[in-house]
């Protein structure tokens, strides 16, 4: 039943850069968790820098989400990410 558990609900943690130098890794990363579970979650608690590419990788995974059906949610948002989602006007995207 575990298995069955981790399947449903993916957990990535993000920690340093959610910038432009590491999108292209972290995109594949986020589409392989919508791929394999029901859910995927990002902890975003230990996020450093983030940027308009890192904003846009975030909007990709929710939209790629709500196309494949499934859930998308991010928690323990850091400083950083709470300041561009005020600025950008896009905390209620998030559902926040």
């Amino acid at each position: 039943m575990a298995s069955k558990k981790k399947q449903q609900d993916g957990l990535i943690a993000i920690e340093g850069e959610l910038t432009i130098y590491t999108v292209m890794e972290l995109k594949d990363k986020f589409l392989g968790g919508l791929l394999t579970n029901d859910v995927l979650t990002l902890d975003l608690s230990e996020v450093s820098e983030f940027d308009g590419a890192g904003l846009q990788l975030l909007i990709m995974a929710k939209q790629g989400a709500t196309a494949l059906n499934k859930s998308f949610r991010i928690t323990n948002q850091s400083p950083v990410i709470v300041e561009l989602l005020d600025l950008s006007s896009l905390t209620g995207f998030f559902g926040e």
